[in-house]
């Protein structure tokens, strides 16, 4: 199986359990492996034989800021239900979604969760 690979797309957002994140919002990082059988675009040499993921991006964007999530989980499944709606060349998704601002209270660099969703 092929991969595609989108590596720290930034998005700002309004998810969290306390009504400060709902409210102010923060950054979220994105990672993405989309899998599927991407031979025709390596032959054809035609975006319309592959996965625009210039157009993955902006749906995950969106995704994100149409809604708000009480978790990241949630979230990351939005996010795969989004994209395996949308691009039928994708047979699986792995997302990975950092919370680089996670309300803690102690120095880390992100909380995240990774998810793996196929057709």
């Amino acid at each position: 199986m092929d991969e595609i690979r989108i590596v720290d797309l930034e998005v700002f957002a309004n998810h969290g359990v306390f009504p400060e994140e709902n409210a102010l919002g923060q950054k979220f990082i994105v990672n993405l492996v989309l899998r599927g059988d991407f031979s025709a675009a390596c032959k054809s040499d035609a975006l319309d034989d592959s996965v625009d993921y210039g157009a993955v991006c902006h749906l995950v964007d969106a995704t994100l800021r149409a809604s708000t999530f009480k978790l990241i989980e949630r979230a990351a499944q939005a996010v795969a239900d989004a994209v395996l709606d949308r691009f039928p060349l994708v047979q699986e998704i792995d997302i990975e979604l950092k919370k680089p601002w996670a309300p803690i209270g102690l120095p880390v660099a992100y909380a995240s969760v990774k998810i793996t969703r196929g057709r």
